[in-house]
């Protein structure tokens, strides 16, 4: 179950359920029965080695590609989710590291980039402008001026534009692939408390990152993978930041209140 605002449990519907998925890639078996769920307003951190099945997890959730046996299940009901088009439907985005953002163009052309408004068989510039300016006064993202080629910006600023675009397109479920990973320090607490607000709106999100320290700040759960398979899924602060090294390095879940000393 998953922590409301307040610190207990609530029973609600998750809003995204993998369960049983595996996948292989000709002789590699890169996922192998894993299971993982994300509920209205919390953070699951996907945790392991590079090789670990991090990334073809959340490709699988994100229509890049197609579990070879299990199921998906979205606010409770199974969800076909065969290329990135079906995830958008089912509230599903994906924000990559590398920003999926043209440089040369303004935040207003970005947030509606593949998704244009049109008026009278033309690019209707003041309306996507008015509603970009209005996505991002929601989400209380300051970024000077909206005319500016967003390579001018900061990393965190064009990081927020990736996430607005998001939420103005109803994600209810972010996937975020190290977002952090590229920011300086006041820019990733930029982030973080943009990843506050969208919790508070009730957006749940998966958190891919190999930064222990982030993760164990502000993410709920973890889910921990060691060769494709699940080791643990558990509340973050149930275990120490080095017990949660040590299992995503062994791949061996450690007994509630057992010190890597004991291991």
């Amino acid at each position: 179950m998953a922590p409301d605002q307040s610190g207990g449990m609530n029973p609600e519907t998750p809003l995204v359920e993998m369960k049983g998925i595996s996948k292989h890639f000709g002789g590699l078996q890169a996922l192998t029965d894993v299971d993982v769920d994300l509920f209205a307003g919390e953070v699951v951190g996907i945790l392991g080695h590079n090789g670990a099945g991090k990334s073809t997890l959340i490709k699988v959730l994100s229509g890049a590609e197609r579990a070879d046996t299990g199921t998906i299940f979205v606010n409770g009901k199974e969800a076909q989710i065969r290329d990135p088009a079906d995830a958008r439907r089912f509230g599903i985005e994906t924000i990559y590291q590398e920003l999926a953002l043209c440089g040369n163009l303004n935040a207003p052309a970005n947030l509606f980039m593949g998704r244009e408004l049109h008026k009278h068989g033309y690019l209707d510039k003041k309306t996507m402008r008015e509603e970009t300016a209005r996505a991002l006064d929601r989400l209380h993202i300051r970024i000077g001026s909206l005319d500016g080629e967003v390579e001018s910006m900061s990393g965190g600023q064009r990081q927020s534009i990736s996430i607005s675009r998001a939420v103005y397109f109803n994600a209810k479920i972010l996937i975020m692939d190290e977002p952090t990973a590229a920011l300086g320090m006041e820019e990733t607490r930029m982030v973080i408390e943009l990843i506050q607000k969208l919790k508070k709106d009730g957006i749940g999100i998966f958190w891919i990152s190999h930064d222990i320290h982030d993760v164990y700040a502000f993410t709920d759960r973890i889910a921990i993978l060691n060769g494709g398979r699940n080791v643990i899924t558990c509340p973050t602060k149930d275990y120490s930041q080095d017990e949660i090294v040590s299992m995503i390095i062994s791949g061996r879940p450690l007994p509630a209140g057992q010190s890597v000393a004991q291991v």
